[in-house]
């Protein structure tokens, strides 16, 4: 299995392609739908669902696209389960950008495993940042995809609907930093780091 970053959107938001017997999961298409599914048939690879962190305006621009050109279901936690379609829900109506918006989530999810096609993973809830932030846990290869919660040497903003400075650090100590020190964290924009390094260098949770 291999992962693949794509930056994409208006904000440049972190999209994930995990990559297994040419199949892939889409992890928050941000946006620039055309350069997703031009990426997409260059691998020769099938989506065969996506899946969103969370909400927000810059994690789901490409979201209707990708499901309508692949026929594919859309993953979303359920305490998130209006801000598809509401833009002053997912935050786009409070910037200088057109509306964002999106048809409704096929299914919901909470913490615990899951299975879809060739892939096992586990749900993390990282409320805080948003109230129905996940995180997507793939053990067997170290990886932890933290959506806005955790970045490197930062944290995610909780001045947005629903947002819970309070919420997001306990999240982070107890549930990312419950991980090993040796797992990779892909966060929503920039770099990837290690849960051992934020442990140590992240000045608002160390």
């Amino acid at each position: 299995m291999k992962i693949e970053k794509m930056p994409l959107g208006p904000l440049g938001t972190n999209c994930y392609l995990i990559i297994k017997e040419r199949e892939a999961l889409v992890i928050d298409p941000g946006g620039d739908g055309d350069i997703l599914i031009n990426r997409l048939k260059e691998s020769g690879v099938k989506p065969i669902a996506v899946l969103l962190t969370h909400a927000h305006f810059d994690h789901i621009g490409a979201v209707d696209e990708i499901r309508k050109t692949y026929q594919v279901p859309v993953y979303l936690h359920k305490a998130e389960a209006d801000w598809l379609s509401n833009p002053n829900l997912n935050g786009s109506a409070l910037f200088r950008l057109e509306p964002i918006s999106a048809d409704p989530a096929d299914e919901y999810v909470d913490g615990g495993e899951m299975k879809i096609g060739h892939f096992s993973f586990e749900v993390l809830e990282t409320p805080g940042h948003s109230p129905g932030g996940v995180a997507y846990l793939f053990s067997k290869e170290k990886w932890v995809i933290s959506g806005d919660s955790l970045f490197q040497r930062g944290i995610g903003r909780t001045d947005l609907p629903g947002g819970d400075f309070d919420v997001l650090l306990h999240t982070i100590k107890h549930t990312l930093f419950s991980l090993p020190d040796d797992y990779i964290v892909y966060p929503g924009h920039g770099p990837e780091t290690r849960i051992g390094e934020e442990k140590v260098h992240n000045q608002f949770v160390s």
